[in-house]
């Protein structure tokens, strides 16, 4: 397993401007959702990854991404908050447990991502899978979004996974070509890119999503490549956001985009063919997840 080493402390690190400024909204609804999580021994990404739309989430639109196989990664990207080292646990009573919770919760759509286990043969994807089939059964009118691991690339991982029919397969290429083996642990761009592609491959009325940070040193030419690698495997759905660093163990931002230029990246995005494209400072892979569902299913009706 690899480690996070301190960033160079003479690298100059750049202030958050105004625009990334976050109110926050403890209200009834966000502590009533976090209770239900404690209560129930789940994880959510939103926790774990310090996701800077908690409180939008969970106090205004009572939404949540559930993470899932523990809160342990076994990997060590250098971007990440969740924590990393070699997971003691496998709760195969956990997708009940997140099926009564979304049932409790009456959610419309819901997101289960999960952090990396590598240690296990399967990736999890088998315990995914079951999560999905249990929120089909005690929730029926609720979408469920899936966020797994690149599974080690293990097609037959990936099969379970799909066989379980989720609304949308979100996996996230995370940051441009150039940036990856400095970025990411273990995982790769074009391991990433199959990925999706095979995922379109085995279930081709599904939407398939990933997500793009950007303000890590990518040029904007970097940043197109993506998109049209994206496109070029029939990726329908992109998200972009800004990348915030989490401690100063990781790694820091190079710069900050404004919402101008994100508004001018969603633009591109849109025109290279994407079904829908999510784009802002705060933008996350979840991000409203409900309304891009919704968009993707109205683009495969006009289509």
């Amino acid at each position: 397993m690899t480690s996070c080493k301190p960033t160079n402390p003479r690298e100059e690190h750049l202030r958050k401007p105004e625009w990334l400024k976050i109110k926050l909204n403890t209200n009834d609804e966000y502590k009533a959702l976090k209770k239900l999580m404690r209560d129930n021994n789940l994880h959510t990404v939103c926790e774990e990854a310090r996701c800077p739309n908690i409180h939008e989430c969970w106090g205004e639109r009572r939404t949540a991404t559930m993470m899932i196989l523990g809160s342990v990664c076994t990997r060590a990207c250098r971007f990440c908050a969740v924590k990393t080292g070699l997971p003691n646990e496998l709760d195969l009573a956990e997708p009940e447990r997140v099926a009564d919770s979304v049932a409790l919760m009456n959610l419309k759509h819901v997101v289960i991502t999960m952090v990396a286990r590598d240690d296990l043969k399967d990736g999890g994807a088998e315990v995914l899978a079951e999560t999905v089939r249990a929120i089909r059964r005690k929730s029926p009118l609720t979408s469920v979004e899936v966020l797994p691991s690149d599974l080690s690339g293990r097609e037959e991982s990936l099969r379970i996974l799909m066989d379980a029919k989720p609304d949308i397969l979100n996996h996230n290429i995370e940051t441009v070509r150039s940036l990856t083996p400095r970025v990411r642990a273990k995982a790769t761009y074009d391991r990433s890119l199959e990925f999706l592609r095979r995922a379109k491959e085995m279930q081709p009325t599904i939407p398939t999503k990933s997500s793009l940070m950007i303000g890590l040193g990518e040029t904007l030419e970097e940043i197109y490549e993506v998109m049209d690698d994206l496109r070029a495997n029939n990726v329908d759905i992109m998200t972009i956001g800004q990348y915030l660093q989490p401690t100063k163990k990781h790694l820091p931002v190079k710069k900050y985009y404004s919402p101008i230029e994100f508004g001018k990246l969603r633009k591109i995005a849109m025109e290279k063919g994407f079904s829908h494209c999510e784009a802002g400072p705060l933008v996350r892979s979840s991000y409203h997840a409900d309304e891009q569902v919704n968009a993707a299913k109205q683009s495969s009706v006009t289509l």
